[in-house]
């Protein structure tokens, strides 16, 4: 089983130090970034499972940085802030952001912080998991609905894996591209719709008038039972 990946996004390096040695004790993986405007670019590249995201950074705020991240993700974020006027802790949280840490923090705090949104946003997936008649054998490269054997490519495969796996998300096409396509290669948008179309037509044959991958006008694809 996999640890869940923590982006860190704080420009004072020791402080990012000190927040990855916490969290790496606690059983996570990292990644500090430490320019606003090297996130949103990041988080489409890697698709951590939760953001701790610094409200001052040089290049661009963590509220503009959050406020775009809604547009196309969920992922559970925490501000980090030193500023803790009340305003400042209610904007950060209408923009999207899921809970707020303010400076200066205890790091045992932070961990605590970060289990507890990580535990949250698993109940909330489990809670919306994904129609039981869909199955995937990631070994065998192997799929079936309601029994029925689908014949995917591996680009098919991977890219249906990836929504499964994330039943309610929303998946822009450049996520969907990194996860699909191993080796990096150049890939357009309309690639990846025409993927979806012929994955959505499998789909229908073994379960047809149930749609499961459902089109984000403008952003891009999520899976719903």
């Amino acid at each position: 089983m996999r640890s869940a990946c923590i982006m860190i996004v704080e420009d004072e390096p020791k402080l990012a130090a000190l927040m990855a040695d916490y969290l790496h004790a606690g059983g996570y993986d990292t990644t500090v970034i430490a320019n606003g405007l090297d996130v949103i670019p990041s988080i489409k590249a890697s698709m951590p499972d939760l953001v701790l995201l610094d409200l001052m950074l040089p290049g661009r705020d963590g509220i503009d940085i959050c406020k775009e991240l809604r547009s196309f993700s969920h992922v559970p974020v925490i501000m980090v802030t030193a500023r803790v006027e009340e305003i400042d802790r209610l904007l950060g949280l209408e923009i999207g952001a899921d809970d707020y840490v303010c400076k200066p923090f205890s790091p045992r705090e932070m961990v605590a912080r970060v289990a507890a949104m990580l535990r949250r946003a698993n109940y909330v997936k489990q809670d919306s998991a994904p129609a039981a008649g869909l199955s995937m054998d990631e070994d065998k490269h192997e799929a079936a609905l309601n029994g029925q054997p689908l014949d995917l490519t591996p680009v098919e495969f991977r890219l249906l894996k990836t929504l499964y796996d994330n039943p309610g998300r929303v998946f822009s096409r450049d996520q969907l591209i990194g996860k699909a396509y191993a080796d990096y290669r150049v890939v357009t948008d309309r690639t990846v719709d025409t993927h979806i179309k012929n994955l959505r037509r499998k789909l229908d044959l073994a379960s047809p008038h149930h749609e499961l991958i459902h089109s984000i006008y403008g952003v891009g694809y999520r899976f719903d039972a």
